[in-house]
């Protein structure tokens, strides 16, 4: 997000203000008269050289320049006395000594090169509405590793593959942790999920239930019939709609937070009539804007994270904003919990988890469990497989149908794949996408341009450390661009252009193996709900170019198409397209 100066200025201002008012609250005194004082040293400059006639000196002298001294009947009884400026310049000299032994005896460090930072907002006034595309320029008069200040916090940006690959793999035990930031203390239940927990025992446990009772290929084949039903619900609610203009974003979204929803908490607590007013029941567009906001929050720059006594104003409105996120999704996530937790009491004996929700509230009762599942743990978890698996998927499928649009010969080559491989008599299951390297190949070239995080999630460094020859201290934020990653021009050929045919030629990975794309982050915190994602993702794209033609309304041309972004934790096409379709199999399919 842009950093106004407006707030800056404001909060100057106000402390400004708070000093006057400090001042001027004072009741009127009326004080004897006596001689003008100097800045900080006050009358000092009146004494002579014979203190020790007054003894009244030495209290003056414990409260140098501070204090008003003592007068007496109009006439200072010390006037006639001087004390040598000697003694001034020899007290500045000492004072200078300290401060410049203070900085010299610590030890001198090689440190990243960077802009040189301004006083309280560091280089916070270099990022614009697009903090990866700011660093990215940055980088270039920079290098690939530069150091930051956000305020007076030091910020690492890593903008190549080798960087990338020292943050992620070599110094990834290092760089394990996160920052303490205000998303995850008021929207993430005070740091309790897997995206803002510090590395430490609870991020540990959390990981180890999610790879090993959440996210395990046995665990998602038993679910592929939710993902099936919802596909063709999506299918048969585009249908009526053909040759009509239809947003396409609207469809896709309310597809992958049904999916997602059902998996991980079964589709009784949400409904999809608006005007339902059951307390009880959230509608699926208000849980839509809380994790709209949630991802929103989660990328902003909120200036109280980086200079802390800024943080009490909330001069950007963010935090009022995500206290109140926060309660509702507290709400919400309590009354999901209890509701389970009353079911799994009444059939205690016959109990077996039929959804996400459901296994990690009997995992909470395994008294072999390192660390206690509290409440916050439970609603932060939960709120993780719901927000992993819903904007993620719905936004690089729109990235895709964008970059296809604006580029119809590639989407015939996708159809002519499709009806080779699968036939005009069914649609495209999980078990085919072997048959579909082309499909996978859009896929991967849009993750590639249109990385799901710009910037990976902030990690923070628990201990001082060496990357690539310079020093990083100990509580550094660091930033991997993934949107520099995959723009590479020394890894990629022609850049800056969506080329499906690079990932046909060369097998890339996409799990962080390779660090010039990293969709997925890479090490300890690669997203783990990596496997979910990609079969959600592969089998509905390639269901809609299967079903559908697809082209653009009215005068559009593919070249108007806006590849603008909007940034956050995600970042989405800024415009939404218009589109319209129409059925391209036989129509009892539908």
């Amino acid at each position: 997000m842009e950093i106004s100066w407006v707030f800056i200025v404001f909060g100057s201002w106000l402390l400004a203000l708070a000093f006057f008012l400090k001042i001027f609250n004072h009741p009127k005194r009326k004080l004897p008269p006596g001689p003008k004082p100097w800045p900080i040293i006050g009358n000092l400059n009146l004494l002579g050289s014979l203190p020790h006639e007054s003894r009244e000196c030495l209290p003056m002298l414990r409260n140098i320049g501070r204090l008003p001294y003592k007068y007496f009947s109009s006439v200072l009884e010390l006037s006639d006395m001087e004390i040598s400026w000697v003694f001034i310049v020899f007290g500045s000299w000492l004072l200078a000594l300290a401060f410049v032994l203070k900085i010299f005896n610590h030890p001198k460090r090689k440190l990243p090169p960077g802009p040189k930072p301004w006083p309280i907002i560091g280089n916070l006034n270099l990022l614009g509405s697009l903090p990866h595309v700011s660093f990215h320029h940055l980088s270039q008069k920079y290098g690939d590793l530069m150091l930051l200040k956000f305020g007076s916090k030091p910020v690492l940006v890593a903008s190549s593959p080798e960087m990338a690959k020292e943050i992620l793999k070599t110094h990834d035990a290092i760089f394990a942790s996160r920052p303490a930031l205000a998303a995850g203390k008021y929207t993430s239940f005070n740091n309790s999920d897997m995206t803002w927990a510090p590395y430490g025992a609870h991020w540990r446990q959390a990981r180890k239930i999610f790879m090993t009772h959440i996210f395990s290929p046995k665990r998602l084949d038993s679910l592929e019939y939710i993902r099936i039903e919802e596909r063709q619900t999506l299918i048969s609610r585009l249908f009526p709609h053909s040759g009509k203009p239809i947003l396409l974003r609207d469809h896709l979204r309310r597809f992958t937070l049904r999916t997602i929803s059902r998996l991980v908490m079964s589709d009784k607590y949400y409904s999809d009539d608006q005007s339902n007013s059951d307390a009880l029941i959230i509608t699926l567009e208000t849980l839509q804007r809380m994790l709209d906001e949630w991802f929103l929050f989660g990328g902003v720059i909120n200036i109280g994270d980086w200079v802390p006594w800024l943080s009490w104003f909330d001069l950007q409105g963010y935090v009022k904003r995500m206290k109140a996120l926060g309660k509702n999704m507290t709400e919400f996530y309590k009354y999901v919990i209890e509701d389970h937790k009353a079911i799994k009491s009444q059939i205690e004996k016959e109990y077996v988890p039929k959804d996400m929700v459901d296994t990690l509230l009997h995992l909470a009762d395994d008294p072999n469990l390192k660390v206690k599942l509290t409440s916050d743990s439970l609603m932060g978890l939960i709120h993780d497989l719901i927000a992993g698996g819903t904007d993620t998927s719905a936004t690089t499928i729109e990235w895709a149908f964008q970059e296809l649009l604006r580029r119809p010969n590639i989407m015939d080559k996708a159809h002519q794949e499709l009806d080779r491989a699968i036939g005009k008599e069914r649609w495209v299951e999980e078990e085919d996408f072997s048959k579909l390297p082309y499909i996978d190949a859009i896929i991967k070239e849009t993750l590639r341009l249109h990385p799901l995080g710009a910037l990976l999630p902030p990690r923070y460094s628990i201990e001082d450390c060496n990357v690539a020859g310079y020093d990083i201290p100990k509580g550094t934020n660091v930033f991997v661009n993934a949107w520099s990653l995959g723009r590479n021009s020394k890894y990629w050929d022609r850049a800056e252009e969506f080329i499906p045919e690079r990932f046909i030629e060369n097998n890339i990975d996409i799990k962080g193996q390779n660090f010039a794309l990293l969709p997925f982050g890479s090490g300890r915190r690669r997203c783990p709900g990596y496997s979910l994602g990609m079969r959600l993702v592969r089998t509905t794209m390639a269901n809609l170019l299967h079903g559908f033609n697809w082209k653009l309304t009215g005068d559009m041309r593919p070249e108007d198409i806006s590849m603008e972004e909007i940034y956050g934790l995600t970042t989405h096409p800024k415009k939404p397209i218009s589109v319209i379709m129409e059925p391209k199999l036989p129509l009892h399919l539908y």
